[in-house]
């Protein structure tokens, strides 16, 4: 399959035909924010994002920096990815005096991730179309498209991405 030509790219942007195969993790020190139910349930200024190319930036949060009380095992099957290894799913549910929502595997976490991404062992990833929002520096993400990958796009970040339909042989 032919790869689609890359998006131009502007000042302070970047492509993800530029992102590495097989992916990098690397330390981020953005403040990150993630919203559910109209609660902030994670916050940190010290993440791990995945760059793969023509994916959009995974971000991986610390554990200690999400809401625990707003997380549970999901009954979600395992997935295994070749690069990172298996990816355990959570729900995550939050609960006011208004009302209660739950996002049934709305985040994953790799327990014992492959030795090259040992950095975001025990870490979550969130898919950003089953939260409220999803931030980084207050700019909200956009989900990446086809709801199975779970990068987050923002205006720096620039496509085409896989995820639509026909993409599925980049």
């Amino acid at each position: 399959m032919t790869h689609p030509t890359p998006d131009p790219i502007g000042p302070g942007q970047e492509s993800v035909w530029s992102y590495p195969r097989p992916p990098r993790v690397e330390p981020v020190h953005a403040e990150i924010k993630v919203f559910l139910g109209g609660v902030c349930i994670a916050w940190t200024k010290n993440a791990h994002r995945v760059l793969e190319t023509s994916h959009p930036p995974v971000y991986f949060l610390p554990a200690e920096d999400v809401d625990a009380s707003k997380v549970s095992a999901s009954e979600h099957r395992p997935s295994f990815c070749e690069f990172k290894g298996i990816a355990h799913y959570l729900d995550m549910h939050v609960k006011t005096h208004e009302r209660e929502v739950s996002a049934p595997a709305a985040a994953f976490t790799y327990a014992n991730p492959t030795e090259a991404f040992a950095a975001i062992a025990g870490h979550i990833s969130f898919y950003a179309g089953a939260m409220d929002a999803c931030t980084i520096n207050g700019v909200v993400v956009t989900p990446q498209p086809g709801g199975f990958y779970s990068g987050w796009i923002t205006p720096e970040i620039v496509g085409p991405f896989k995820g639509y339909s026909g993409t599925e042989g980049w």
